[in-house]
């Protein structure tokens, strides 16, 4: 098979392109742009494999997109290219416009140009895959669970133009035919999670003694997904999910933010006793809440369990202990991005 996914460089769309490569043994061409979330390092260890390129291309450039598809001739897109951090689109909410609604708008439109040159076989057996995530559902209160029919109510400007990416491909699916499967994951985390994220950001401040920044009182709750479940669900989606279908994607592990930061330090505490502060409440320190925070979110990903078998491998506990591990065992990949591109600086205070 052969796949193109789009921001196969950031963190999931890196952790799906191993996957395809390494274990599924199909063709894949990377494209993206390489923002400052991205990293090729992430794919040092498929980027010599002949059955893997890598193009440099913005999926805003229609031209560059039409010239990839007609020399790679794909069988599926796998779409993951987005600006995705809340923070930053509350700081600066024009680059995820641009990327996630007008850049999928134009990936489409490339898309479904080459699509129908195809022959008659060929276009039902194409694949759109559009991954998304559950902040488009907006916020759950103490109870109930996202499903793929729970209504949209985007409350941050990366959940709206999330929301939009969504609409436009479900819109393309039914007014123009192109096949399409939808998928919305819960929050993700494991190696190469750039550290402006909780999980990272929490395990590199604890290795060097510094503030653990919680947001609020810490009673927000979020489902987590480990990135290497995550990239199995999506290639499932991709092979098995029916035309037309979404897909909720959840780690099954509901865990308020205080508790995921607490169960952090006891776990790098235990994989690596000499750590600077020996206490949690020396370094935990209550910040003024994100505009907009969310409450909680909670995935129903039964239907994904029942029509394509699949379920998460890992627990919480499971999967933080080996992402500890790797953001251990890896400094030279993450120490250059503290010096260079992030040194853990508090986004979003609008």
């Amino acid at each position: 098979m052969k796949v193109i996914v789009t921001g196969g460089a950031g963190f999931i769309g890196s952790a799906v392109c191993r996957l395809l490569v390494k274990e599924k043994g199909w063709y894949v061409l990377n494209i993206d742009k390489l923002t400052y979330a991205a990293d090729l390092r992430s794919l040092s260890e498929i980027q010599e494999t002949p059955s893997y390129q890598f193009k440099q291309i913005d999926i805003c450039d229609r031209l560059a997109l039409g010239q990839a598809f007609r020399e790679f001739q794909p069988d599926a897109i796998m779409h993951l290219a987005a600006e995705s951090h809340v923070d930053r689109s509350i700081d600066g909410p024009s680059a995820f416009i641009e990327t996630n609604l007008v850049g999928t708008y134009i990936l489409l439109e490339a898309v479904r140009e080459y699509w129908l040159q195809l022959s008659e076989e060929s276009q039902k057996a194409f694949r759109f895959h559009h991954i998304s995530t559950d902040e488009v559902y907006g916020s759950l209160g103490k109870t109930g669970l996202f499903t793929e029919d729970t209504p949209y109510g985007p409350n941050s400007p990366y959940s709206a133009s999330k929301a939009g990416s969504d609409h436009l491909v479900r819109a393309w699916h039914h007014t123009y035919g192109l096949p399409v499967v939808i998928s919305n994951c819960s929050n993700n985390y494991g190696p190469y999670q750039f550290p402006e994220k909780l999980i990272p950001l929490m395990i590199l401040n604890i290795l060097q003694g510094k503030k653990l920044p919680v947001y609020g009182d810490g009673l927000n709750t979020r489902d987590w997904l480990h990135v290497e479940d995550h990239a199995d669900a999506l290639a499932i989606i991709l092979e098995k999910g029916r035309n037309g279908e979404k897909y909720n994607v959840g780690g099954h592990n509901e865990v308020k933010n205080i508790d995921v930061v607490r169960t952090l330090f006891e776990t790098v505490k235990k994989l690596n006793p000499d750590i600077p502060v020996q206490n949690f409440e020396d370094l935990l320190t209550y910040v003024t809440d994100r505009p907009g925070h969310d409450w909680r979110y909670a995935i129903d990903a039964s239907k994904i369990d029942k029509e394509l078998g699949w379920t998460p491998k890992y627990t919480f506990e499971t999967g933080l202990e080996q992402t500890v591990q790797w953001y251990l065992d890896n400094e030279t990949w993450w120490r250059p991005i503290l010096e260079g591109k992030y040194d853990g600086q508090r986004l979003g205070k609008a």
